[in-house]
């Protein structure tokens, strides 16, 4: 009787114990199946670590997009892009102001207006455009456009200093100090007003070229040309001294090329994304725009500097999967540690 007892216990603990066998089968076979999975995916991206090594161009774009990341250059781009646009909005409200002063005193500077790089400018230079019929002078806007562009402009050059000494991997007590900083970004403003001078001259003579193809690339030449050089003078300025001015050159040829195809494609890319928007949201849009568009040069700009540093110290290649890590993947821990040193 007790055996027949123990029998009836345990078919149902054996019919559990089955049960749960055949319940366990499926997730045993897809943790194992995610495994494989995940492991074919490692050799791949294994494979490509080990091909962008070997390449000079694919190595160095590699290894200049984790420079890019390692110096949160995300972060940076986002406060320069900042900055950038409450110094660019005083500065228009002192352009408007001062345009309808002359305006109102030479009706032929009308249409050299439209011919220059003001009324070219994505965005900012439709509206300008659009609106130069109702432009009157005013003096308390001119001093309030000073008085803010002032602000805003300093921001923007002591953001862009400390973005260049991070990128360089400047040790805090080796850096600038406050009034060399202000100086700095006092001859970086001068910079962007000989560059403004410049990109309006140079539209100017395009304007009389006329349309054909050969004037046109000569202008795109030449436009590259004086971008690549103000990139120069702006990497020089914004760059602390230690750095020698050849070290500077590969990022500004960079920039100066990537600057000129941004301008040519730049006008497509916001209308593209503004264009079912304008209507509905105005001025919203327009300086959503913006923002886009001064995001877009601030992570040019940062970009040409990581090449500049990459190209210098020689930071290629890293790997793209660790381990095993490559001679400058152990030295960038290093550097990223020096450059935390301050004054004591």
């Amino acid at each position: 009787m007790a055996s027949c007892d123990h029998a009836q216990l345990e078919h149902p603990r054996r019919a559990r114990r089955q049960h749960l066998q055949y319940s366990r089968q499926p997730v045993l076979a897809s943790f194992w199946g995610d495994v494989l999975g995940m492991q074919r995916v490692q050799r791949l991206l294994r494979s490509v670590d080990r091909v962008q090594q070997r390449s000079r161009w694919l190595g160095f774009a590699f290894a200049v997009m984790r420079k890019f990341r390692d110096d949160n250059g995300g972060a940076h781009t986002t406060v320069i892009a900042y900055n950038a646009f409450f110094a660019l909005f005083p500065l228009l409200l002192v352009v408007v102001t001062v345009l309808g002063f002359l305006l109102g005193r030479n009706s032929g500077f009308q249409q050299r207006l439209l011919g220059s790089a003001v009324a070219e400018f994505p965005i900012i230079g439709d509206q300008v455009r659009d609106n130069l019929h109702g432009l009157r002078g005013s003096g308390v806007g001119l001093v309030i456009g000073l008085v803010a562009f002032a602000w805003g402009a300093r921001g923007l050059t002591q953001v862009t200093q400390h973005a260049m000494a991070e990128i360089w991997t400047i040790p805090g007590r080796q850096r600038p100090r406050f009034w060399a900083r202000q100086v700095r970004g006092l001859l970086l403003l001068v910079v962007f007003a000989v560059g403004l001078a410049a990109t309006s001259l140079l539209t100017w003579l395009g304007s009389y070229g006329g349309r054909a193809a050969a004037v046109a690339l000569v202008n795109l030449a030449a436009a590259a040309a004086v971008n690549a050089g103000l990139f120069l003078l702006a990497f020089r300025v914004l760059t602390p001294q230690q750095i020698p001015t050849r070290q500077l050159l590969a990022g500004a040829l960079v920039a100066g090329v990537a600057w000129q195809v941004l301008q040519a494609v730049g006008g497509y890319l916001v209308g593209h994304y503004l264009r079912h928007t304008s209507q509905v949201y105005g001025v919203f849009a327009i300086v959503l725009g913006l923002l886009f568009w001064l995001y877009l040069g601030a992570r040019l700009t940062l970009y040409a500097a990581e090449v500049n540093v990459v190209a210098a110290r020689r930071l290629w290649p890293r790997s793209l999967l660790q381990p095993p890590f490559t001679n400058t993947d152990l030295a960038a821990p290093v550097d990223l540690a020096n450059h935390q040193q301050r004054r004591p």
